[in-house]
């Protein structure tokens, strides 16, 4: 009984570890793409079924699914409407898992492991070598199916287990039973699965089957609620969505199947193949996770703006915006994220901090131009801002580039790291130029017309760098931006040296004093710094996308 109890609990070991290496190894390869395609065509609740469906069966994990829907919702990257569409699929796309353990692919198991094996450890190119993790993960899965059905084939013969799950036919007993185990494993996939394998060897039937796989609906909430506690309050409404699909569904099932489960079971076998044998109950149990879900896609799809409003009476109000002056990140936070939207949550931050630095910019320009010092105050504040965040985004940055990223993801972190240096920078120059301010107005010190008129020509042009840099960041690489960049910092350049002739030239002319003369040269000086900064952002972007590149064959680039 030991032995068989070793090879059980080993075989479950292998086929947790192999699903979780596949499913890692698909995140670090395509882990990027995958995310795009959730964020970009999930508008339509429809589409967001679909993708949602697509998403969950190429990484074999709703949890991972519904935690990263809850992170857009939390970050403000996805309303409830849309997360609404993509938990259904998630919820469908789950039940791949089953499905292939149902083929009884152990036979051919081997192989997998060999060839992943051999690409993970022999082959250097990373792509390649993690593709080999996915290969592997897959081989090491069935393994251990196999020899949880080996264990379990021993099992059926032992009379006392034999005598316990013949009596094991309580329908809430077996919903209470899935909902506990799929809690503590948080993976609904897993359960099924191990169901499969016992049905599969006559240890159990098909009806306490079902009870059982309607508690694994529930417990697979587990993840995203665990994800959304600390989240804003819709956040904790994208994870409450998906828990009451899941008991509304699972409470309608449950009803159903008491009151016509023979025709239910008939409906299951038949739709499966048409045989109730032991060989063939693995296949019905993995259909009826399929169906059932099918199912409950199909009844609640109508109402699920119903059941978004229900998270509103559950979770009531909004999130506080917090103190005046708090200063507070929107995307990211301590707990790091799904690997596959880390990198992500961090550039919309970075997006922030960038478009905060430049309307500080353009406010410490406007106080300068009519010598105001009473809206200065403001400035000081956002830069105060500026300087919180680019520590937060850094330690973030830190924190998620010890930890596994995609492929793609990853070769962008250093990267990143310049370009909150950069715009930090910016924010810097702002503040400068808030002190010229407050000093000519204590000194009574203004500019000319004609100067006004010379400082917002260059300062067209910076804006104009500060937003060619910026789109160039969100393209991650961009040969149109980068001419168009490059030439208007040789204009800033020879403006410039222009403005500064100017200034010269009112001096000798006596159109404006010394003293203004001074302010005019350094605020001149720094939008010119501020120009080289964000050219230094999109040298920052190609260095990131060069890495990128490389990343995949194991290299790693530096450019000026």
């Amino acid at each position: 009984m030991f032995v068989i109890l070793v090879s059980l609990i080993g075989g479950l070991g292998l086929f947790i570890y192999g699903m979780n290496l596949m499913s890692r190894g698909i995140e670090r390869v395509a882990g990027n793409k995958l995310r795009d395609i959730l964020k970009k065509f999930t508008r339509n609740r429809f589409f967001g079924l679909v993708v949602g469906t697509f998403f969950t069966a190429v990484i074999q994990s709703s949890s991972a699914a519904t935690v990263m829907v809850v992170s857009f919702v939390n970050s403000g990257l996805m309303t409830l409407a849309e997360a609404s569409g993509v938990i259904m699929g998630a919820n469908i796309g789950t039940t791949v898992t089953a499905m292939l353990v149902a083929f009884r692919l152990g036979a051919i198991a081997p192989i997998f492991v060999f060839l992943g094996a051999i690409m993970s450890n022999y082959i250097k190119r990373p792509t390649i070598r993690k593709s080999g993790d996915i290969v592997l993960g897959f081989g090491i899965l069935f393994l251990g199916i196999s020899s949880m059905s080996e264990a379990m084939s021993l099992l059926k013969e032992v009379p006392a287990v034999a005598n316990v799950l013949k009596g094991f036919t309580n329908p809430f007993i077996g919903l209470l039973l899935g909902l506990a185990i799929t809690s503590i494993v948080q993976s609904s996939s897993v359960t099924v699965s191990i169901l499969v394998v016992m049905a599969s060897q006559g240890l159990v039937d098909l009806h306490i089957c079902l009870y059982v796989i309607l508690g694994c609906n529930i417990g697979a909430c587990t993840s995203a609620l665990i994800s959304g506690l600390n989240g804003s309050k819709n956040a904790k409404r994208a994870a409450l969505i998906h828990l009451l699909f899941n008991i509304f569904g699972s409470i309608l099932l449950f009803a159903l199947i008491a009151l016509f489960g023979e025709y239910i079971e008939r409906i299951i076998v038949t739709v499966s193949g048409g045989n109730s044998d032991a060989g063939s109950l693995g296949r019905n149990i993995a259909m009826a996770h399929f169906l059932f879900k099918v199912f409950m896609v199909i009844v609640f799809y109508p109402f699920m703006n119903w059941i978004i409003r229900l998270t509103y009476v559950l979770v009531p109000g909004d999130d506080e915006e917090g103190n005046e002056g708090q200063l507070v990140t929107r995307f990211i936070s301590n707990a790091f994220p799904n690997p596959a939207i880390a990198v992500y949550l961090a550039v919309q931050e970075i997006y922030r901090m960038a478009h905060m630095a430049k309307d500080n910019l353009n406010l410490a320009m406007s106080c300068l131009y009519s010598s105001d010092a009473e809206k200065v105050c403001a400035v000081e504040d956002t830069e105060l801002y500026i300087d919180f965040l680019n520590i937060k985004i850094s330690d973030y940055l830190v924190k998620i580039n010890q930890n596994t990223l995609p492929l793609a993801d990853a070769g962008r972190i250093s990267g990143y790291f310049h370009v909150v240096s950069d715009i930090e920078r910016i924010g810097d120059y702002a503040d400068n130029i808030r002190e010229y301010t407050i000093q000519m107005s204590e000194n009574n010190v203004s500019f000319s017309d004609e100067s006004i008129a010379e400082l917002k020509q260059m300062m067209e042009k910076v804006n104009l760098m500060i937003d060619e840099a910026l789109e160039m960041f969100g393209e991650k690489e961009n040969d149109v931006h980068m001419e168009e960049i490059r030439r208007l910092e040789d204009e800033v350049d020879a403006m410039e040296q222009s403005l500064q002739q100017s200034h010269i030239d009112r001096l000798n002319q006596g159109l404006c004093t010394a003293e203004a003369g001074i302010f005019f040269s350094d605020t001149v000086s720094a939008l010119e710094r501020i120009a080289d900064h964000s050219i230094n952002i999109a040298f920052a972007v190609s260095e990131s996308a060069a890495n990128e590149k490389l990343a995949r064959f194991g290299g790693r680039v530096q450019l000026k």
